[in-house]
């Protein structure tokens, strides 16, 4: 029996997250901080164990650096990721320092070049950062609150 106003917590998977990024130092500390929020990261320090990656582990989300050991690595992972089935709807946060170089470089996600769905320049607002992460895939423990008392919209 339901009882109206009360709060129920579903249980879903947790959330996986896949960070692929040569910056190792920035890599372990935003994954901390998102595993500390209850998502499961798993880590790539260049595009093609990235790429391997998300084939093996089907991410929630990734996170992905541009600019890596080669100028264009991440533009090309994206582009492949794309191509994947599987993986061609999986959200891609692109995470890059080409802001600091380029201030006034935008890449709109709209973009045919580079199909991504948020841009975020480091160093990043961890709390923006995670507002947006939330907002895509859910919480990261994987629970949602349902109002179980309310009628369907």
């Amino acid at each position: 029996m339901k009882t109206p106003g009360k709060q129920r917590v579903e249980r879903m998977a947790i959330k996986t997250i896949l960070m692929v990024d040569d910056d190792r130092d920035f890599v372990e500390a935003v994954s901390s901080f998102l595993e500390s929020n209850g998502y499961r990261v798993v880590r790539a320090y260049d595009g093609r164990e990235g790429l391997r990656l998300a084939k093996m582990e089907q991410p929630d989300l990734i996170l992905m650096d541009i600019v890596m050991s080669e100028r264009t690595e991440g533009f090309f992972a994206v582009q492949e990721l794309r191509r994947v089935p599987g993986l061609s709807t999986v959200p891609i946060f692109v995470v890059s320092s080409l802001y600091q170089s380029l201030p006034d470089f935008r890449i709109p996600p709209e973009s045919e070049w580079l199909s991504h769905d948020e841009f975020f320049a480091k160093p990043v607002d961890l709390s923006v950062f995670l507002d947006k992460i939330r907002g895509r895939i859910g919480d990261g423990a994987g629970n949602r609150s349902t109002d179980a008392g309310a009628s369907p919209p």
